[in-house]
């Protein structure tokens, strides 16, 4: 299973519906084929603000790719999908490896060169987050918390 794990610093994409790239975040990277996503949260000043620093912040499984309506590249919807936010587990707690690789080698994105044990670990977070979806309350509706950024405003969109 191709895995990509990637460090977020706000909320807002994917949106409570599960469509990632809905405000044109993570660009081209949305376009690489993957199996499953993990969402984590980083550890600078905005993932703070956000509440989402060290989280694991959402995961998807099994993604379809369609065109963005305003041509801004693909939107992906998932056939599995959880949304925890700020309500999400460390990182560190349930993936150690994982968590290490991400923020003490300062990993921006992993898709192809996790380790057997991260990879293993990733594997772990995915079926527990996602065998834990029907626990996991729906995202509510609300306005981020989140710092706005010049330029980068469009990700910090109404949730």
């Amino acid at each position: 299973m191709q895995i990509l794990t990637y460090k977020r610093t706000h909320t807002g994409d994917p949106n409570a519906k599960g469509q990632f790239g809905v405000n044109d975040c993570m660009g081209r990277v949305r376009n690489w084929r993957f199996d499953a996503v993990i969402g984590v949260g980083g550890q600078g000043p905005e993932p703070v603000a956000c509440q989402i620093a060290g989280r694991i912040t959402w995961v998807g499984l099994n993604p379809t790719w369609s065109p963005h309506p305003n041509g801004l590249g693909q939107i992906v919807t998932f056939e599995s999908f959880s949304l925890l936010d700020d309500k999400g587990p460390l990182l560190h707690e349930l993936a150690p490896l994982l968590a290490r690789r991400m923020y003490e080698r300062k990993a921006r994105t992993l898709l192809s060169s996790y380790s057997r044990e991260e990879k293993s670990e990733a594997e772990t977070v995915i079926r527990t987050v996602l065998g834990q979806k029907s626990q996991v309350a729906k995202a509510s509706v609300r306005r981020s918390r989140c710092r706005k950024h010049i330029g980068r405003a469009a990700c910090r969109a109404a949730t």
